[in-house]
């Protein structure tokens, strides 16, 4: 036992250094944001590949495209992708598929669909992330851009292809071990810091300092609602996997008494010189019941638990703006009193 959870540390440990920290280049991150709001007008999902190399244990994002809208029929997604590779490279643009990025609303991006898609990508390209990026959040003033990987717990998990409590509680799977955070790092050329720099000097001040924004009330309420659905949704699986128990609870209870009688009968069968009858007779009458999947549970826990972090570093960063306007208040109107 001791020897097989130092083979699973192990195997852990390689996962997490595969990819140190993610290095994005800023045309890549105003690419993914620009998709992403785009999309978002129309509450639809953005997704799109990402492009880049890998560097040390540095996972070097430095382009990305959007992939064709799910409701056209005509559009070979594979294809597409081919052929934008093809014709990146041949304009000397790194086209090494590196992962995928996809879109978010208020923190609701974990689900079976993304967990199948990270689970083929990381298979397939060892070194492969998927980017998430919350429009509402960052419409906010708060840039919400995260990079995940599955940990090993959970490949195995999906390689294995069950996801009954026995399974998930031998290989100790959680909504906390579902996805492992890598830290993402934003990084732009000297010649585009020293563009940014004349643009902020041409700007405005009353254009180009709109950081207070104090609206956070929508934001909150919106993470709120999310946050009951998804508790009422855990409440639903938790009553399920319940009525599974008592079921199971009462066909044992059954099965013992049926036992019970058949050895009292076949005790009199042998007073009587007569052949017992087995006991597989008896247990051919209880069939196993199945199993109520237990990966949506788990992946409901994982959305409540995003939501409270959410929720809680927003209120964190929204009380820390209104300390610092009442300071901005205080010290205007002591200076108009003067």
């Amino acid at each position: 036992m001791a020897n097989r959870g130092n083979r699973a540390r192990k195997t852990e440990e390689v996962v997490d250094n595969t990819i140190n920290y993610v290095q994005c280049d800023g045309l890549a991150v105003m690419k993914i944001v620009k998709h992403c709001h785009e999309e978002s007008s129309t509450m639809d999902l953005a997704q799109g590949a990402l492009l880049g190399l890998v560097v040390d244990k540095c996972l070097e994002i430095t382009n990305c495209f959007p992939f064709p809208k799910s409701d056209d029929e005509t559009m070979d997604e594979e294809m597409y992708q081919l052929t934008m590779m093809r014709r990146l490279r041949r304009v000397n643009v790194d086209h090494f598929h590196v992962g995928w990025y996809q879109s978010a609303n208020v923190g609701n991006f974990l689900s079976v669909a993304l967990l199948e898609s990270q689970f083929h990508y990381q298979t397939s390209i060892e070194e492969s992330v998927v980017v998430v990026y919350d429009t509402q959040k960052s419409s906010r003033g708060f840039l919400c851009l995260k990079a995940y990987r599955l940990t090993q717990q959970a490949i195995q998990m999906y390689k294995d292809n069950e996801f009954t409590p026995e399974a998930l509680r031998n290989l100790k799977v959680g909504y906390e071990r579902l996805f492992v955070e890598i830290p993402i790092v934003i990084k732009n050329s000297p010649l585009t810091n020293i563009m940014m720099s004349e643009l902020s000097e041409m700007m405005p001040e009353e254009q180009g300092h709109n950081f207070l924004d104090l609206a956070t009330a929508s934001v909150l309420e919106n993470h709120m609602r999310c946050l009951i659905e998804r508790v009422d949704e855990l409440y639903q699986e938790s009553t399920r996997y319940n009525k599974y128990q008592q079921a199971v609870f009462k066909q044992e209870t059954e099965k013992h008494r049926a036992l019970a009688k058949q050895a009292a009968d076949n005790a009199m069968r042998v007073s009587k010189g007569e052949t017992p009858i087995p006991e597989e007779e008896v247990l051919k009458q209880f069939r196993p019941l199945p199993v109520p999947p237990r990966l949506n549970a788990t992946i409901t826990s994982g959305q409540i638990n995003t939501y409270s972090q959410h929720m809680s570093q927003f209120c964190s960063q929204s009380l820390a703006k209104l300390f610092i306007t009442q300071s901005l208040q205080n010290s205007k109107e002591a200076k108009d009193a003067k």
